[in-house]
């Protein structure tokens, strides 16, 4: 037999490392413990939610055909808000992308306002617009339009930088100019890339539209608030259900849109 020992499965990490291992995994364990998450909440917690569940089902008809309308306005949000957010992603992806934008102070500043809006959640974004222009869609649509930008604007100017280079190097030594290079070489690459992150935008703003109305934002949200408030959980199961088939028809549109076109 041979006396060489097996190799060692792990590597002896370095004192740093072992610190730091220690100290991720005593703040996992504090998040558990102040969450305040224990078997006896759980225990306590599955009785009330089948006494919850026994009050929705079954679901109550009375009030479907608001329900529905409440339901399309909802969707007209969405729509609106995903194209709106959409059109102006364009531009600021285009200044957004080093290898495109004109100076790197305006990349940095435009990729610093795309952030922001991505960080501020949408439920925040639909408070200041109802505040801004009142209670309604409108409000609604354009805290949207903002959360689309916040994530498309980005996805869009990587798509932009990552298309192949030769085609720019060829027509701007033919004497093309910025715009004609970005319209006939980059953006026809991306556009694959594009198509794909708004058909995702609308998915998300579809499911975002949803919360907007618990503050005021129009569409189907209000219904299910008032419903809630009322104690109605009949009324507000049939309101969930909607949402739902909602969301699953808008999925698998998109997804066969993107198997056709991609």
């Amino acid at each position: 037999m041979s006396d060489h020992l097996l190799p060692s499965r792990l590597a002896r990490p370095s004192a740093l490392t072992f610190v730091l291992s220690l100290a991720v995994i005593a703040f996992v364990i504090a998040s558990f413990t102040t969450s305040g998450i224990s078997f006896d909440r759980l225990a306590r917690g599955i009785p009330a939610l089948g006494r919850l569940a026994g009050q929705m089902f079954p679901p109550s008809l009375d009030r479907l055909e608001p329900v529905l309308w409440s339901l399309l306005q909802t969707f007209q949000m969405a729509v609106a808000g995903t194209i709106l957010g959409l059109v102006i992603s364009l531009p600021l992806a285009i200044l957004a992308a080093p290898s495109l934008s004109p100076h790197p102070l305006l990349v940095w500043a435009v990729r610093g306002l795309v952030a922001f809006f991505r960080t501020v959640p949408d439920l925040v974004w639909a408070i200041f617009f109802v505040i801004a222009v009142g209670l309604g869609p409108a409000a609604g649509v354009l805290a949207l339009m903002v959360d689309t930008i916040g994530f498309a604007a980005r996805f869009f100017a990587e798509a932009m930088e990552e298309t192949d280079k030769g085609p720019r190097e060829a027509l701007t030594a033919m004497g093309a100019r910025r715009s004609g290079i970005i319209f006939s070489s980059v953006i026809p690459q991306a556009l694959p890339s594009m198509i794909n992150t708004s058909l995702f935008s609308l998915e998300k703003a579809t499911r975002g539209s949803v919360v907007l109305g618990l503050v005021g934002a129009g569409g189907i949200g209000i219904e299910l608030k008032v419903s809630l408030e009322l104690f109605d959980y009949d009324q507000a199961a049939t309101i969930i259900i909607a949402i739902f088939l909602l969301v699953l028809a808008v999925e698998r549109a998109s997804t066969w849109v993107r198997s056709r076109i991609l």
